[in-house]
């Protein structure tokens, strides 16, 4: 086959076609597909089911919140279902604008601080109710005053509250207020490449609706990570399922137990085989003496013997051995 060879002429014409754009140089280009960073190495992808756990601490968070949000401010107030997730805390910080509420709190035992961010307009709008008045939100978010900024307090004390509480199912906590800031950029309590989990709570009204956010560190929520991860919910779910079963097939498990009154020692065959009726062995103890009392043969309790409502009777005075009273035996 000839070699096909462009001439001068035909390289110039290709090359100022290629210049003013009239020759397309995109081949079978598929439209639609557009590739997008993922990275294999986020914390976000390796904690997602580690804090499996705190869906149920929300979820009786909200319920709590529900029904004392409607008792304190004397209104309807519907929470729909709490959303959470786990993301870099500069990206948590990068949805909000001054004035934001932004309350800092203690979670006792735990190591480092957490935060309670309410969005400024159902902030305005809380403080309404609080007073006396119907909530409707401003028509122009401004700076909180000092006094608002106390009826944040209290209501932020009043959630902490709540808070405590829904951990107790999980992990006993003691909340308390630690700050307070309106600045996003004056927040300094994490770094920016932290992973935080942040749950959401939206409150509705016939006259407002807004979020309010409950910010953790998992750095913080590492000590427990057991008591708050997937596997820990399912083993104790499972627990929870077996435990009165298994209970009460123990309680009607047939168990020998045997007391033994004393010893003595034959010393020879020949007194053994003289032995008749009426003849007295003497043993080894007294009535006074305490007896071993023994579970399917494992000596576990002493005892004192004694006669009830006409039936003799052994009374239980300690546990013997707390391993089962044998060698061999768990």
């Amino acid at each position: 086959m000839a070699e096909q060879i462009l001439s001068q002429e035909e390289v110039g014409a290709l090359l100022s076609a290629m210049d003013k754009g009239e020759v397309n140089l995109e081949r079978n280009k598929k439209p639609g597909l557009i590739a997008e960073p993922f990275d294999l190495t986020s914390q976000g992808i390796r904690l997602r089911d580690q804090f499996a756990a705190l869906d149920e601490v929300y979820d009786k968070l909200k319920a709590l919140l529900q029904s004392s949000l409607s008792s304190s401010l004397q209104k309807e107030i519907e929470l729909p279902p709490v959303s959470s997730k786990t993301v870099k805390f500069g990206e948590f910080l990068k949805a909000f604008s001054h004035p934001t509420s932004f309350s800092m709190f203690n979670m006792e035992p735990l190591t480092g601080t957490a935060l309670l961010t309410i969005e400024p307009e159902l902030v305005f709008s809380l403080i309404d109710c609080m007073l006396g008045g119907d909530g409707k939100p401003l028509a122009q978010t401004r700076e909180f005053t000092l006094i608002e900024q106390r009826m944040i307090g209290k209501f932020a004390n009043d959630f902490l509250r709540n808070l405590e509480q829904a951990w107790q199912c999980i992990y006993p906590i003691k909340c308390s207020l630690r700050g307070f800031e309106t600045k996003p950029d004056f927040l300094r309590v994490y770094a920016p490449n932290d992973s935080v989990s942040v749950v959401a709570f939206t409150l509705k009204c016939a006259e407002f609706s807004g979020k309010i956010y409950v910010c953790v560190s998992c750095l913080m929520l590492e000590p427990i990570r057991e008591k708050i991860s997937s596997a820990y919910s399912r083993n104790r779910e499972t627990e929870n399922t077996w435990s009165p079963q298994l209970r009460g097939l123990l309680k009607k498990t047939p168990v020998k137990v045997t007391a033994e009154l004393g010893r003595t020692t034959a010393h020879t065959v020949r007194n053994l085989l003289s032995f008749q009726c009426g003849d007295v062995i003497k043993l080894n103890t007294g009535p006074q003496d305490t007896m071993v009392v023994a579970i399917e043969d494992i000596p576990k309790y002493e005892g004192f013997p004694g006669v009830l409502k006409g039936n003799r009777a052994v009374q239980i005075s300690g546990l013997l051995r707390q391993n089962g009273g044998a060698n061999g035996h768990g």
